[in-house]
Order: structure tokens, then C-alpha cells, then sequence
């Protein structure tokens, strides 16, 4: 209930109260939010990688065991990064339409 609160603050802001500075405040959170999108999916595709190669490449059960326990974790790591990227998305696009203000 309390994010709602603090969901409805955000949005309560009037057009005209907009000045350049906050526009391009939301354009440099868009690109942090795309880079904090690759981030995660650098680290879920680098333990992907490294848990498929422990299984591959080794013969000792334990370093198997290991890149099974890494495989679903570089995956999980990759749907939670996506889930982020899609809610932050969303929540500046709000900002943007209410702003109308889009230069896509």
C-alpha cells in the first residue's frame, strides 16, 4: 500500500512544473535503465556459460554439482533483471506520456 503512496507522489506532478532539466533526468534514467538491463544479462549468460562448462568439461561430481547449482542461477538472475528493466520501463513511460514528452 505504501509503494501506491509513493507511486501516486511520483505522478502528481502538474506538465507546467516540468523545466529541460527534469525531461533529460528521465532520458538518462532510460539509459540506465538499458544498462542495468545488459548488466544483468551479462551475468546470468557468464554463469550460464561457466555452469554448462563445469558440467561438460570436468569429471569431479562436486565441480558438476556446481554448474548445475550455477545454470538455473544465471537463469533466474536473467528473468529477475528482465522483470526490472520491464517495471522501470513502464514507470517512465508514465512519466514521459503525462510529460508528453517523447523523443524515441
Amino acid at each position: 500500500m505504501q509503494y501506491r503512496a509513493q507511486e501516486d507522489e511520483v505522478y502528481s506532478f502538474k506538465k507546467e512544473s516540468l523545466i529541460l532539466r527534469d525531461l533529460l533526468a528521465t532520458d538518462r534514467t532510460f539509459l540506465a535503465n538499458q544498462r542495468t538491463l545488459l548488466a544483468y544479462i551479462r551475468t546470468a549468460l557468464s554463469l550460464i556459460v561457466a555452469g554448462a562448462s563445469f558440467i561438460k568439461f570436468t569429471d569431479n561430481l562436486v565441480i558438476e554439482i556446481i554448474g548445475m547449482i550455477l545454470v538455473p542461477f544465471g537463469t533466474i538472475i536473467g528473468i529477475v533483471g528482465l522483470i526490472k528493466f520491464i517495471k522501470r520501463n513502464r514507470d517512465l513511460k508514465k512519466i514521459k506520456s503525462i510529460a508528453n514528452y517523447d523523443i524515441n
